[in-house]
């Protein structure tokens, strides 16, 4: 007698068909494919809506938004965020395409990740925003802090796709059905997209019943989204004309994300550890897992077995232990060069490599990203830490940034962060507040330093406005501005003629 249970399939099948809509709705599978995959013909009673009925449903839809969020942090925020900044050069392995990022080559045929999974997730916020309203709760903050969870998640995913394309189509409600005006949309203006997400920040912010972080940090708190709107308006006020009011409001939600739980790890390298995860430096991570998920983007630049040099420094080697993963691109002299002998986070986030030459002189072999390079079990080594997207050396460097726009003294929050890095060492290193100017160049560098390979240095550079002085590639290159914006992809284009590319771009 078979055990199965028929409405749990029909679940299935309707969740599979929610997210054939949220494809099509990215506007990147052929026409005939949504309108054959859209036909949504009961195998039972059960109904779309009818699976919003109870709160044990919208938990587990929020859980299934978190999961598709981490296919997209596995490696496409890594990518929009860090692979074009000048912080990754070759590594030893066939590069297999990534040096159209840090060589600053991209264009329509290899234009990098797409937005089509970013739509599943927007998606499944945009479920949860429509039907948990009307859903009875136990308790009603259990309902608002999923509520509160779904519209920062949005926010999160707009704010990202438009520091990456710039204006892309806004969708705010689920497709739950196919017709072609809902279906192919042209793109919306950047101002409109950034528009919907300080909008739902503040519904996001209204909703959360508490200002605690989240047990494990693995999801949306009430702190984490004020850190996210403090980046949001920083990115307004610096890149589209916000001016001193936003970078007030960035301060202002900067500040009330600085609640008491946070603090520094007195060791820098405890903060990405598997083993610490959730730990108190952590505002909002992305959780991988073993048997839950797939490795992150670290496996490409940690090192094979068979490539580790045996006669390279026993010190190295020992820091290094087990190899595993693949160095398809590994650390470049923007990063190795910028580090002094007594910050703690040298080590803890890049490993330098040398071999003897012939003549016994050592030279360089390779450098190795340490910084998220898992754990090791009988198996090898594997690759899940987890992919911080905030945190409070963050944070305070975002403050920093804040107050010296404003005029000012940004040493408080830098000298902590400074303090952490250099310990005894520190008074060599004490910032001293300088003059505006000078102050900002310190603070982009000491977010490179302490936020290496975290998936932010392509953003800090455009926000501090200096991609095309300080990446090497796009160094004399004064005519390619339009490089700031990544390229459509031509397969998203020619699935919907209503999708424009972006100027400088050849079709």
């Amino acid at each position: 007698m078979s055990t199965s249970n028929p409405n749990l399939k029909t679940m299935k099948i309707i969740k599979n068909k929610i997210a054939q809509a949220a494809a099509c709705l990215t506007l990147l599978l052929p026409i005939s494919s949504c309108t054959e995959n859209l036909k949504l013909n009961p195998t039972s009673d059960i109904t779309v809506a009818g699976f919003w009925t109870t709160e044990d449903n919208a938990k587990g839809a929020a859980n299934g938004m978190y999961v598709r969020f981490r296919d997209q942090a596995a490696t496409d925020l890594f990518t929009w965020g860090e692979s074009r900044s000048g912080t990754l050069t070759y590594g030893l392995q066939a590069s297999q395409g990534l040096e159209r990022y840090f060589e600053n080559t991209i264009d329509p045929n290899f234009a990098g990740p797409t937005w089509l999974r970013m739509y599943t997730v927007i998606h499944d916020a945009n479920l949860l925003i429509k039907y948990v309203p009307e859903i009875t709760f136990t308790h009603e903050e259990e309902k608002n802090a999923i509520l509160a969870e779904a519209y920062t998640m949005r926010a999160f995913v707009y704010f990202t796709m438009a520091k990456t394309w710039g204006g892309v189509p806004l969708v705010t409600l689920p497709t739950e059905g196919y017709d072609a005006e809902t279906t192919f949309r042209t793109r919306d203006t950047v101002e409109d997209i950034f528009a919907q997400v300080k909008e739902d920040l503040n519904s996001a912010l209204s909703l959360y019943p508490d200002n605690n972080l989240s047990a494990a940090k693995a999801t949306w708190s009430k702190p984490a989204a004020n850190a996210l709107k403090g980046d949001v308006f920083l990115w307004t006020a610096k890149q589209m004309g916000g001016g001193n009011a936003d970078i007030q409001t960035a301060l202002e939600a900067l500040q009330a994300a600085e609640v008491p739980d946070l603090s520094l790890q007195v060791n820098y390298d405890d903060i990405f550890r598997y083993d610490h995860k959730g730990n108190n430096e952590i505002l909002m991570a992305v959780h991988f897992m073993d048997l839950e998920s797939g490795t992150n983007y670290n496996s490409d630049m940690y090192m094979r077995d068979d490539q580790i040099p045996a006669n390279a420094d026993p010190v190295v080697l020992e820091k290094l232990g087990e190899g595993g993963g693949l160095n398809r691109w590994g650390p470049s002299p923007v990063i190795t060069s910028a580090f002094s002998a007594t910050d703690q986070r040298k080590d803890a986030t890049y490993l330098s490599i040398t071999i003897p030459n012939e003549q016994g002189q050592m030279v360089p072999y390779a450098h190795v990203v340490t910084k998220f390079r898992g754990y090791l079990d009988p198996s090898g080594r594997r690759f899940l830490d987890d992919v911080v997207l905030y945190r409070y050396a963050d944070l305070l460097l975002m403050i920093a940034e804040a107050k010296n726009a404003l005029g000012q003294d940004p040493s408080e929050e830098m000298n902590k962060v400074r303090l952490r890095a250099y310990g005894e060492d520190f008074e060599a290193h004490r910032f001293v507040d300088m003059e505006q100017e000078a102050n900002d160049e310190a603070i982009l560098e000491e977010r490179l330093l302490e936020l290496a390979f975290e998936g932010k240095r392509w953003w800090d550079l455009l926000r501090f406005d200096q991609a095309f002085a300080q990446v090497p590639s796009l160094q004399n290159r004064p005519n390619d501005q339009f490089l700031k914006l990544w390229p459509i992809s031509l397969s998203t284009i020619s699935l919907n003629s209503k999708i424009t590319q972006n100027p400088g771009y050849r079709n």
